[in-house]
């Protein structure tokens, strides 16, 4: 199973685009192929693919305006950038005020490795009319995501199977029926998607952006990165520090972390996260469904888990909810607060034997739509994690670190810890063990961390700060729970990043929003 997924510039005229796309197709500059020079062909969106998760067309915006949609060339292999190329899919919303006050485009990366932005960026659009008065709000399917030379694993039907596995195997047979199935969808992978496995690392991606930069006219990336997304920015600013513009990082991404470290940190991160949600459950007036204190609630979901293990209750038919399964939508329901209502409805049915909300969580994690289709984001969020990702981890040096895994989480330890098997089998070999992203040089970054965050730790905006390197990293600390900070709708945090992006304001490094 996979880890739980883990700008100031003035808008260049029209005749100064036009000039930089000639004077770019006569240079043929190598560095990209030539392909700063392409013309993007936007058009009304389509429905969102099945690999981006299915759907309807995105909705016009409140204005009325469309979302359009395109596709950029980038060179399948950046060591070759005048090769063969993939096709890499756009989404944009024009801005919404005076063309005389237009920055210029805002890109988003919403996080996974292996969400699709094409699908995400109207789902959230209204959360960011602000920031949309002065930009184009523009995301994309990163390379090996949606639409973008998307990853193929196992179909809709094996993966039903993959995703009902013991991921926490307790004895001899129970673990070789883990690596077996692990085997098997790594082997899948390769055999669906050979052609673009070693082309997928997040440096490949941040080479994207710079391509995507230049075509959409921009001298400078501004940048509104989420989880993974703030390692995507991380690794862009290290790469293209002269071309960083105003970026911000939110839901951070620890950079200095191998593997291992990281899935211990989640693991913390979701046990703080449960916790906070068993005291907010027990402190309130009405009496807490499912539990009398928060050690209680925190004891009774340990027992469902270990009855789950033991015999699977009925989830969504014909599907089972197993330990697993239960494990994965818990841990999807902790991701925001907005969802502990959703948690504590869960638990209730699963103590009367009904395990389909729990599921129901737990397939929204997987990419799982209620017809059965499922979107790419796990064989892409494998696929970008294996190629990037340096250190392969045995079955016995695992079960080594269990004792480890469960101090940080009696609950979540033994899932986190077995998910580092995921790259152990790969076909291509990872690139590092951490990313780089020091930028010396960049602008200013701000990077907001939040307190509760189960999914990116605090302590991790610190450390991406620091690592940026000084004047570059501006740390802003929201005391909060939930997944990323912005669209908690503090007004405190949105009001720092709004006059950051809108009106080039650094705040003071170490403010504090509660």
């Amino acid at each position: 199973m996979p880890s739980l997924p883990r700008p100031c510039a003035a808008a260049l005229t029209a005749s100064a685009v036009l000039l930089s796309s000639v004077l770019a197709g006569c240079s043929g500059d190598p560095a990209d192929g030539g392909l700063a020079a392409q013309t993007l062909d936007w058009q009304d969106c389509p429905a969102p693919s099945e690999a981006e998760g299915g759907g309807t067309a995105p909705s016009p915006l409140p204005d009325g305006d469309a979302w359009q949609c395109a596709t950029m060339k980038a060179p399948l292999d950046w060591s070759d950038p005048t090769g063969d190329t993939i096709d890499i899919a756009l989404i944009r919303a024009r801005t919404s005020g005076p063309q005389s006050e237009r920055i210029g485009s805002l890109v988003f990366n919403f996080g996974g490795p292996g969400g699709s932005g094409v699908s995400t960026l109207p789902a959230f659009g209204e959360d960011y009319a602000a920031l949309r008065t002065r930009y184009d709000l523009v995301s994309f399917d990163p390379r090996g995501v949606g639409r973008s030379a998307g990853v193929k694993c196992e179909n809709d039907q094996q993966l039903d199977r993959y995703f009902q596995q013991d991921a926490t195997p307790d004895d001899a047979a129970e673990r070789a029926a883990f690596l077996r199935n692990t085997r098997q969808f790594n082997a899948a992978c390769e055999k669906n998607s050979q052609r673009v496995l070693s082309h997928v690392r997040t440096t490949d991606a941040a080479r994207d952006m710079d391509l995507l930069r230049q075509v959409l006219g921009d001298d400078k990336l501004h940048y509104f990165g989420i989880s993974y997304g703030t390692e995507l920015g991380g690794v862009y600013a290290h790469l293209f520090p002269k071309n960083v513009g105003r970026a911000v990082f939110d839901g951070v991404v620890d950079p200095t972390q191998d593997p291992e470290q990281s899935s211990l940190g989640q693991a913390a991160g979701f046990q703080l996260a449960l916790d906070n949600y068993a005291e907010d459950c027990t402190s309130k007036a009405e009496e807490c469904p499912v539990g009398d204190s928060p050690q209680d609630v925190k004891n009774r979901i340990a027992a469902l888990l270990k009855d789950l293990d033991k015999k699977p209750i009925p989830g969504v038919p014909p599907r089972e909810l197993t330990q697993t399964a239960a494990t994965n939508g818990i841990a999807q329901s902790l991701y925001s607060k907005d969802f502990w209502e959703y948690l504590t409805e869960g638990l209730q049915d699963a103590y009367d034997g009904d395990g389909r909300i729990l599921m129901l969580l737990s397939d929204a994690m997987n990419g799982r739509s209620t017809d059965g289709d499922y979107s790419n984001i796990i064989p892409a969020n494998v696929a970008i994690n294996c190629a990037d990702d340096k250190p392969r981890y045995t079955a016995d040096y695992v079960q080594g670190k269990l004792p480890e895994f469960r101090s940080a989480s009696p609950l979540f330890g033994d899932f986190l810890a077995w998910g580092m098997m995921n790259c152990t089998d790969w076909a291509v070999a990872g690139a590092a063990d951490h990313p780089d992203v020091h930028a010396p040089g960049a602008a200013p970054i701000l990077v907001v961390g939040n307190t509760g965050d189960p999914a990116t730790p605090y302590e991790g905006a610190r450390r991406m700060a620091d690592e940026l390197g000084k004047n570059v990293g501006v740390e802003l600390t929201y005391n909060g729970q939930g997944h990323g900070a912005y669209d908690s709708k503090n007004k405190c945090v949105q009001s720092a990043v709004n006059d950051y992006l809108l009106r080039g304001k650094v705040p003071a490094a170490g403010t504090v929003c509660s």
